[in-house]
């Protein structure tokens, strides 16, 4: 009972070698763990500071609370880009509704991955076949790997409903690139790549941020400049950010109507039914969804808008005395001398414009610890967020199991995959009460524990203090980290999720499957960004493709071949082995879902050998019979026998005969027809037909 109510109780006695090991294994996850979470966070549409509160208190909770001693949790890129997929559509990225329903969605997740837990559902990880799971997780890899494209080139990536479209947006920006970010993020590259090949002991992505956010200090490589709209003193650029601004203004006042109306329509839902309640909760509803695709519409202009900005170039005169203005390149006044250098649109803050000659880096990061604070329920938003939820549920624990148990196949540890959906479940729950967003099992760094020798959970609250220590005493130094090499982290780490090898081996085994995933894969990436869809498409054929199966089980009648082996007569070419006696192989449970088919293929025979006196079932492949599989044997053999002709059933198996004997098949169909094996049944029955 203690170690159900404290699973952790098991790491102890701890030993000076176990501690030894796990400090080990902390400090070398840490190293790793810092620079993903701040880059996962960018993912997922966050300030990189929710990255670090998402490694600190989730972590903890989820390895005192979970069945791995080797499981990593944390931000994780596939849960990153599906919450940002789910977000996208209700709040900008980064604004503050958007980090609230962030956290909002965290506290989802982890409701439903508890209650799965407690209710020992962990074998719903098993709607998801291994096609399917490689299809999504390739199409994933291939959506989140591309999505920092715009940060290698240094361009904006417009969000709308569309990921293919937004993609080609960026791709069509490729003459902008902007040459230094280009640089970093090549620079990150190589070095992470070659640290890794020549010395594989030194933490490669560590080394790498540091080493380029010296250099993004040391060059400038920022060079951002905020102003009012007044310095823009062309008239052209002026009008074009005037409208950019007027738009974002109109976006801002949409999401507090939209607000405003949510919560009276709360109010309403809330009060006692009437007609005149029942009206005024329509009316609301329809202005909601009005101001939303209002909104919707506004957007997608603003994207538009904040591309073509970027790509108009900007001089800015230099400082005689008076104030610096900027000017489209090549409209500069007679007289009026550039700096010399190439200013572009970058977005606004706080009603100024904000113009950049260099790169984007990270930023100011706030110091200090995640408060203890309630999350935010946006109720308005509640209902539409728990598809997505129950998906990344899912997802995440599939994650997180599927690491544990390749992990204890070498180390021979039992993971309770219903303690670990608890373990997750708590930490996003914990978590968002410390401004924390969904967080699952990482495979890399999971990966990396073992490798390192880590013993107990004990490894993953160190590096979560390493965390702490970070939060406390380095963020100043992250300030000039270029996003560009946060991009490449993400890539190299997403990109080695791409599989092929498994649909290549599922078409050789069962093409069917392997076409499901192929669909999933194809799904997932049309209907990007909402890639949550994708994988239910791939579950709903999965069952579907389940259900075909039972209502049309494999079944075919026999004949005997050369060796005396009875097989089908169509797969293998044979012969009947009587006119009178026709044996039938039914590898199918009976249930409702079966017994059509079942019916067919026996009226199938009876039509196909008219001269039958005995159908035999050889029912060896039969696991299961219901009351409708019951009922079908009684109708048919009533029918077959008015017509002279006798059903036979062998080889049932124990649980199916006990059915048989209690609804009383065996007296209607008489002792004499039910035997044990078929050999039994094919010697006996032609020996009554005479040889047949």
């Amino acid at each position: 009972m203690l170690l159900t109510l404290f699973p952790f109780l098991r790491w102890f006695p701890l030993t000076r070698e176990t501690l030894r090991a796990d400090l080990a294994a902390g400090v070398t996850v840490a190293l790793v763990l810092v620079p993903q979470s701040m880059a996962y966070a960018q993912l997922a549409g966050l300030p990189v500071i929710y990255g670090l509160y998402a490694s600190f208190v989730p972590v903890v909770m989820a390895s005192l609370w979970g069945s791995s001693n080797q499981l990593h949790t944390g931000p994780t890129a596939m849960l990153s880009l599906m919450s940002a997929a789910a977000l996208i559509p209700l709040a900008s990225p980064g604004s503050p509704t958007f980090i609230e329903l962030s956290i909002l969605l965290a506290l989802m997740v982890g409701v439903l991955r508890v209650a799965l837990g407690l209710a020992r559902l962990g074998v719903l990880v098993n709607l998801v076949s291994s096609p399917v799971l490689v299809g999504f997780t390739n199409a994933a890899a291939l959506i989140i790997g591309l999505s920092q494209l715009n940060k290698l080139i240094g361009v904006p990536f417009p969000r709308s409903d569309s990921y293919l479209s937004d993609l080609w947006a960026v791709v069509m920006q490729l003459p902008q690139t902007h040459l230094p970010t280009l640089l970093f993020a090549l620079g990150a590259f190589v070095l992470i790549r070659g640290l890794e090949r020549l010395v594989p002991r030194l933490p490669a992505v560590l080394l790498a941020v540091v080493a380029c956010t010296a250099v993004s200090a040391a060059t400038d490589y920022e060079q951002r400049l905020e102003v009012p709209l007044e310095a823009v003193a062309d008239p052209e650029a002026a009008r074009r950010i005037k409208t950019y601004l007027e738009t974002t203004a109109e976006l801002e006042s949409l999401a507090a109507a939209v607000a405003r109306k949510g919560a009276e329509l709360r109010a309403l839902q809330a009060q006692q039914e009437s007609a005149e309640r029942e009206a005024r909760i329509a009316l609301l509803s329809g202005e909601i969804e009005a101001l939303r695709a209002q909104a919707e519409y506004l957007k997608q202009r603003n994207n538009r808008h904040q591309v073509q900005l970027y790509a108009m170039v900007m001089n800015r005169s230099q400082d005689t005395g008076g104030a610096a203005l900027f000017y489209r390149e090549g409209h500069l006044p007679p007289g009026v001398v550039s700096d010399g250098r190439r200013w572009r649109f970058s977005g606004t803050k706080e009603g100024r414009i904000v113009f950049s000659a260099g790169g984007t880096v990270v930023g100011r990061v706030p110091s200090g610890l995640p408060a203890f604070q309630m999350p935010e329920i946006h109720w308005d938003a509640l209902l539409t967020l728990v598809p997505a939820a129950f998906v990344m549920a899912l997802i995440g624990f599939m994650e997180a199991t599927s690491i544990s148990k390749a992990i204890a196949a070498r180390t021979g540890q039992r993971v309770d995959v219903n303690q670990e959906l608890i373990g997750q479940g708590l930490a996003n729950i914990v978590g968002s009460f410390f401004s924390a967003y969904t967080v699952s099992g990482s495979f890399s760094r999971s990966a990396l524990a073992a490798r390192a020798g880590a013993r107990s959970g004990l490894f993953a609250i160190i590096s979560a203090l390493a965390v702490v220590a970070v939060l406390l005493w380095l963020t100043p130094f992250v300030y000039h980290l270029p996003e560009a090499v946060l991009a490449v982290i993400v890539m190299l780490a997403v990109f080695g999720l791409i599989r092929v090898k498994p649909l290549v081996h599922a078409w050789r085994v069962e093409r069917g499957d392997a076409v499901i995933g192929l669909v999933t894969f194809a799904a997932t990436l049309a209907m990007a960004p909402a890639i949550a869809n994708g994988i239910l498409v791939g579950i709903v054929l999965t069952v579907l493709a389940y259900l075909v199966k039972i209502m049309k089980p494999r079944a075919e009648i026999l004949g005997r071949r050369p060796d005396g082996v009875l097989a089908g007569i169509e797969a293998h070419g044979l012969k009947p082995v009587s006119e009178c006696v026709v044996p039938i192989r039914f590898d199918g449970s009976l249930v409702f879902a079966s017994v059509a088919y079942f019916e067919d293929i026996v009226l199938e025979a009876r039509a196909r050998f008219p001269k039958a006196h005995t159908i035999l079932i050889i029912g060896s492949g039969i696991n299961r019979i219901d009351a409708s599989g019951e009922e079908k044997i009684r109708e048919l053999a009533q029918s077959l026998r008015q017509g002279g002709v006798s059903l036979a059933f062998s080889s049932l198996k124990k649980q199916v005969r006990e059915v048989f004997e209690i609804g009383g098949l065996i007296a209607l169909l008489g002792k004499e027809n039910i035997f044990d094996t078929k050999e039994q049944a094919m010697q006996t029955l032609l020996a009554r037909a005479g040889g047949g």
